[in-house]
């Protein structure tokens, strides 16, 4: 069958491309040969806001049969960690180096006062940095890319900018999963902002739905360059299950009572499918209840009603997202590529405490009252719907905390790399963080971090290569006296060996260090700030180091 470089197979998508005013640049007859071997293509994913349990290698119940599937032949991180919200981790994602370096010393959306116009707080990926996908592309890779992007909203930093060829993105930091485009925040983001190639797109396909429209962009990009000898670049940044929550049937269906019982129970659960695929040990006691989360008891039965109607469409939502990667990983199957491919998986932080109303500027605004959030048409078009604190600490399983926090709930997220050069069907419990994932790729593209860029200086990456992970070279990537820390919105941590020293901030968390075992302890129970404070005092200096050596601004 001949394909028109450049169309789409779904109608959706022929029109989008009219509108762009797209032109064919002829066919190709037939299946061209493999890309050349020991050149391997990229596949990285990155879930939104999903939390640490959310699928079934990890200990949950939803079904997730191609995650798993990458699971089970590659490598588990047990221990890998990220910032507590989108836009920083990201930051660091296409980086490998500190989101206080890379611009997004905090979310442009949350920036106070005192932080605007400070190095590193630019709201978008500066300059000071370059992403993967640039060194990429100048290695001789095609660089595509399909989702969430969230480094900046303006053309000079859309991802056409940032070295993808192909793209197609929701810039902002959440929108509609359908194509009526409605943003997040009633005063910032009420109409959400899409580019594609380059250039801002003013409206989307009748058929569009996030996941799907994403795989079949990506799909399209991966096979238009099909044989030109080049290998691929592919991120695929699903904006599931980032809320809204919307999913279409049968997924929207599919977990009906399941969820009956309430999120106290399903924290139960999902600590012992934790321990039972062995994330956490036997003996690792179990986080209590947050104490902003109302006992399930006490709610009445129509707010238990709506509560478990969107935890099943969040499930619903996450299962979609798991099927339309395995469309990817199929269709590479089915061009002979799979073999050849790298496939990373993760997700950009843990999941989101906050129900629609809870967004900055939302709560009572005429902007909220154009959704319909009954009971009946969650999910749905037309209705905007966050599953809340309840839900999301059930999602973050056997640990403390979510999205927003430094808890672990809020920062250490599943991690999966596979493929070629990979010793897989295993775990590793060794601590690693999200800038590493651009050293990694570069060491297995054979590609090196450049001193310089287009004539300006660039920031070395600070993250380390896992390869000797992946390949079973090496046990672990970081020594046990290393120091790794961070900071956003506030909060503070900071890790050396097994422990770790924590502030979680307000209005989650106490705002006062503490300290934790966190081989024993994952879920931050037991504080021994008081038996070790020398530990604690050692930790505390390394972040008030690491804090100078980054420019950390705290909010005011």
């Amino acid at each position: 069958m001949c394909i028109a470089r450049g169309l789409s197979l779904r109608s959706g998508f022929i029109g989008l491309i009219i509108l762009l005013a797209f032109t064919t640049q002829g066919c190709v007859e037939g299946e061209p040969p493999a890309n050349t071997p020991n050149t391997p293509n990229i596949l990285l994913i990155m879930a939104d806001d999903m939390g640490y349990t959310d699928i079934g290698s990890f200990g949950g119940e939803i079904q997730t049969p191609n995650i798993d599937a990458l699971a089970d032949t590659g490598v588990k991180f047990s221990n890998f960690h990220t910032s507590v919200s989108c836009s920083p981790t990201r930051s660091m994602l296409l980086s490998g180096t500190d989101n206080h370096i890379a611009g997004m010393g905090n979310m442009a959306e949350l920036l106070t006062s005192n932080q605007r116009g400070k190095p590193g707080y630019e709201g978008h990926l500066n300059n000071r940095v370059v992403s993967f996908a640039e060194v990429l592309r100048d290695g001789g890779y095609h660089t595509y890319m399909a989702g969430k992007w969230h480094l900046g909203h303006e053309p000079e930093h859309f991802p056409h900018a940032r070295g993808f060829e192909r793209s197609f993105s929701m810039l902002q930091g959440g929108a509609s999963h359908w194509s009526d485009m409605t943003g997040l925040q009633a005063t910032t983001q009420p109409v959400a902002k899409y580019s594609m190639d380059g250039k801002e797109l003013h409206e989307l396909p009748p058929d569009f739905y996030s996941s799907r429209s994403y795989a079949d962009f990506l799909i399209d990009a991966i096979r238009e360059n099909r044989g030109d000898g080049k290998p691929f670049l592919a991120y695929f940044a699903p904006t599931a299950a980032h809320d809204p929550i919307h999913v279409p049937e049968p997924w929207l269906s599919k977990y009906r009572g399941q969820y009956d019982d309430g999120y106290e129970v399903l924290k139960t659960r999902r600590i012992a499918g934790a321990k039972r695929v062995g994330l956490i040990p036997e003996s690792a006691p179990a986080p209590g209840r947050h104490p902003k989360t109302k006992p399930w008891d006490s709610l009445s039965s129509e707010l238990k009603d709506w509560e478990s109607r969107a935890m099943e469409a969040y499930a619903g939502m996450v299962e979609n997202m798991d099927y339309h990667i395995g469309r990817v990983i199929n269709f590479l199957k089915d061009i002979g590529e799979y073999d050849n491919t790298i496939i990373i998986f993760t997700s950009d932080n843990g999941p989101n405490p906050w129900y629609s109303e809870e967004y900055p500027g939302n709560a009572g605004s005429e902007w909220m009252k154009q959704f319909d959030n009954s009971v009946a048409n969650i999910g749905h078009p037309g209705s905007f719907v966050g599953y809340g604190i309840g839900w999301a600490s059930a999602s973050a399983g056997p640990l403390d905390y979510f999205k927003l926090t430094v808890g672990e709930g809020g920062i250490r997220t599943p991690l999966i790399i596979t493929g070629p050069g990979v010793k897989g069907a295993r775990q590793t419990d060794s601590f690693a963080y999200v800038t590493d994932i651009m050293p990694t790729i570069l060491e297995l593209t054979k590609l090196e971090h450049p001193e310089t860029y287009r004539g300006r200086n660039v920031e070395r990456m600070r993250g380390r290569s896992l390869a000797g992970v992946t390949s079973g070279s090496q046990e672990h990537t970081y020594a046990k006296d290393a120091f790794i820390g961070g900071e956003m919105i506030n909060g503070k941590w900071m890790r050396k060996g097994d422990y770790k020293a924590v502030l979680v901030a307000k209005p989650f968390g106490p705002a006062t260090w503490q300290l934790f075992n966190m081989i024993e302890d994952p879920g931050e129970t037991r504080d021994l700030s008081k038996e070790k404070p020398a530990m604690l005092e050692e930790l505390k200096r390394a972040w008030d180091r690491y804090a100078k050596n980054v420019g950390v601004v705290l909010s005011k």
